[in-house]
């Protein structure tokens, strides 16, 4: 008996332990810092409030009925041995999930249109290009009008329109802001796009959310959200830098596999990088 009361005792705090260190984790995805990713964290929510509406009844029901029909109550419980359909049931088991995935197929094709990676986002601000080319193991990033680059560090202006630009020298990766917005993979001689918008000013965290080898876990990048003014003189610290990258050799050089790359600048970088890397195949 003893036994039996100190494992529940051992069972609760385990429960309770857990849920209390879980509850220091930090979830980028669930603090949104631009439109895009307030509207995914929306419809996870919704998703998940949706799905509820068939699991905890589910739960609950799993619980209930282990207590009413236990042995100890038989004498409570109605002996019915003919029995073989019950339409409150099945409606309960059939319809209700029937619904929700109804629901879930609408917003999944709603929200998947609507917040299309590749589709513009609407502002009376001018948009600013970044291209992104992933490495062995870290992030290159041309900003192509300033003509500058930078490795593993980018600067945006909040409510201003960003339009990634992405491809890889080496494997692929995925390009992942979670408090921005989704990810979308980055390819071997192929393009790709995403746009996103930050709102806050801050600093969020950016990585390659795909295994791409041994140095991947981290491929990570520091994202600056500020104000045009910080933003403006970010750009002329990096034009400052002596570094330049005048040929596609230098850029190999860089490029060649390395792990936990310190954050670069180049003042100069030469024309045609981005477009060089994937027509080049």
């Amino acid at each position: 008996m003893k036994i039996f009361k100190l494992k529940k005792i051992l069972h609760w705090f385990s429960i309770i332990l857990v849920s209390t260190l879980l509850s220091g984790c930090n979830s980028s995805l669930m603090n949104p810092q631009g439109t895009i990713s307030e509207d995914q964290k929306v419809i996870i929510l919704s998703s998940i409030g949706l799905m509820c509406i068939i699991v905890v009844p589910v739960i609950f029901m799993a619980i209930f009925f282990s207590i009413k029909y236990w042995e100890k109550n038989n004498k409570k419980s109605v002996y019915l041995p003919d029995w073989s359909f019950s339409k409150k049931i099945e409606f309960f088991c059939w319809f209700l999930p029937m619904i929700i995935v109804l629901i879930l197929s609408i917003l999944a094709w709603k929200t998947t249109h609507r917040l299309d990676p590749y589709k513009k986002i609407n502002s009376s601000e001018k948009k600013i290009i970044i291209q992104a080319i992933s490495t062995d193991w870290k992030w290159f990033f041309i900003y192509p009008f300033q003509k500058i680059a930078t490795i593993n560090e980018i600067c945006i202006p909040i409510n201003v329109p960003i339009e990634f630009h992405l491809t890889s020298y080496s494997v692929m990766n995925s390009f992942f802001i979670p408090s921005l917005g989704g990810q979308i993979y980055a390819m071997n001689g192929m393009k790709t796009r995403i746009n996103l918008i930050s709102k806050n000013i801050g600093v969020t965290d950016g990585f390659s959310s795909s295994y791409s080898g041994s140095g991947f876990s981290d491929m990570k990048f520091k994202v600056i959200m500020c104000n045009k003014s910080d933003y403006i003189r970010w750009i002329e610290k990096v034009k400052n830098s002596k570094n330049q990258l005048k040929s596609f050799e230098e850029f190999k050089k860089i490029a060649a596999p390395s792990v936990n790359n310190p954050i670069s600048y180049f003042s100069n970088v030469f024309p045609n990088l981005y477009d060089y890397l994937t027509f080049k195949h």
